[in-house]
């Protein structure tokens, strides 16, 4: 009976937590993020590469590594299993063995403790393809991670494709857009260029989805081509792939313990733990060029010596100075929050004060951030209120093209393209 009761806790806290992810537009099944509280930088790299789009080549020697931290420190089984998705990451109609060769429910071997840090955690990482699991067919993937040692719970998952090319994509992006010209917003162009590939009707079977900056929130997807002209899809002069400018990514490091490093106010240790004070941040009004890295982090220590393990975890404290924002609530975003807009990363405001905080534990590293607000009932983030919106700022843009050809009951991964728009830099 006792462990029925704690099956359905289980159960009832995860379907709160999908619930509320839901709602502010966070989970959205494309975001690879920690499901339980113990689980933190999760992250997901292509050939061990920073900062590279999460996509292998189909038959390729190219690889993903995963790894996370486990703040519990004790040693536990965790186990992955790899799901085959749609282009929309719904999962697909396949069986494990039309995709992989393998066999799911593979268990995590490496991992290594935590040394000389006053947060104690266990690093694990693994990789896909290796010998036991090898991906048969492109398209979206998801792998979920569990744990073993208690009835299989759900801790995280992480989302990543596989591209078979077969067409290629040209795109670019202008600060002249259908509704305004060189002010607030980019609106991106793209082209399918299908020659040499089989497809029955190309204005309808390729659907086509475009990211900003990692953010899954207001991504595009299944826009309709403007027109077709001679082996090519074109889209453009679409307002669906209008997106705010924002503003670049504001930037800190926390790299020791003891000196505070870049936009770091303070350093103080509160038993047991270590907490980091960044400077008050302001609402911004014009655009502030900054070499940012369009939200993303790096983990690394002051003496950038086996990072992964030796990186402690400090409490860092974030404040954005600013009269309280009617109809919505401000959220912390950038890949330091797997870009959820989830109750977990909203902030509080402080009536003495008069800003908004938020408190999150984050490892050694550098890293960039922004705010977003979120208009009551909606699920996108805005920047507008809080970091200002500008033609002129540098984001990343991905586009995937997908295709289903008759009879098959997946959806392939045709295209994909990554473009970084600056103007004057």
């Amino acid at each position: 009976m006792q462990k029925f009761i704690e099956a359905m806790k289980k159960l009832i806290a995860f379907l709160l937590f999908t619930l509320c992810s839901l709602l502010h537009g966070g989970l959205n099944a494309q975001v690879s993020t920690p499901l339980v509280g113990n689980i933190k930088t999760l992250q997901a790299k292509v050939n061990g590469n920073w900062g590279e789009a999460p996509v292998l080549l189909y038959g390729g020697s190219n690889w993903l590594e995963v790894s996370f931290d486990d703040l519990q420190h004790n040693f536990v089984r965790y186990e992955y299993n790899i799901i085959h998705c749609n282009a929309d990451w719904t999962e697909s109609e396949l069986i494990a063995n039309e995709y992989m060769n393998g066999f799911n429910g593979q268990r995590i071997e490496d991992y290594d403790v935590s040394m000389n840090t006053m947060m104690e955690y266990n690093h694990y990482r693994f990789t896909i393809p290796n010998n036991d699991v090898q991906l048969k067919l492109s398209g979206n993937y998801r792998i979920d991670i569990v744990n073993d040692d208690n009835d299989d719970e759900l801790v995280a998952q992480v989302y990543f494709s596989v591209l078979e090319p077969r067409v290629s994509v040209a795109v670019s992006v202008s600060g002249n857009t259908d509704i305004d010209t060189w002010d607030a917003h980019q609106q991106l162009d793209f082209t399918v260029n299908y020659q040499g590939y089989k497809v029955q009707t190309p204005a309808e079977d390729f659907y086509p989805v475009v990211v900003q900056n990692r953010r899954w929130d207001n991504h595009v997807s299944g826009m309709k081509p403007s027109y077709l002209r001679n082996g090519e899809v074109v889209y453009t002069h679409n307002r669906d792939l209008i997106f705010e400018g924002g503003n670049e990514y504001r930037r800190f490091e926390i790299l020791d313990e003891y000196v505070p490093t870049m936009r770091v106010f303070k350093m103080s240790y509160n038993a047991p733990y270590y907490h980091a004070t960044l400077f008050d941040d302001a609402q911004r009004y014009r655009y502030l060029y900054d070499q940012d890295q369009d939200g993303r982090y790096w983990i690394r220590n002051g003496k950038n010596e086996r990072n992964e393990t030796e990186s402690d975890y400090f409490y860092t404290h974030f404040r954005l100075v600013s009269p309280p924002i009617a109809g919505g609530d401000v959220y912390l975003n950038g890949d330091l929050t797997n870009g959820l807009l989830t109750e977990d990363n909203k902030m509080v405001y402080n009536l003495i004060d008069h800003c908004y905080e938020i408190v999150k534990p984050l490892k050694q590293g550098s890293y960039n951030y922004q705010y977003l607000f979120v208009y009551d009932g909606e699920t996108v983030g805005q920047s507008a209120q809080t970091e200002g919106s500008f033609h002129q700022t540098e984001n990343e843009y991905w586009v995937y093209v997908y295709h289903r050809p008759f009879g098959e009951r997946y959806d392939r991964l045709v295209g994909f393209q990554k473009h970084t728009y600056s103007i004057g830099k």
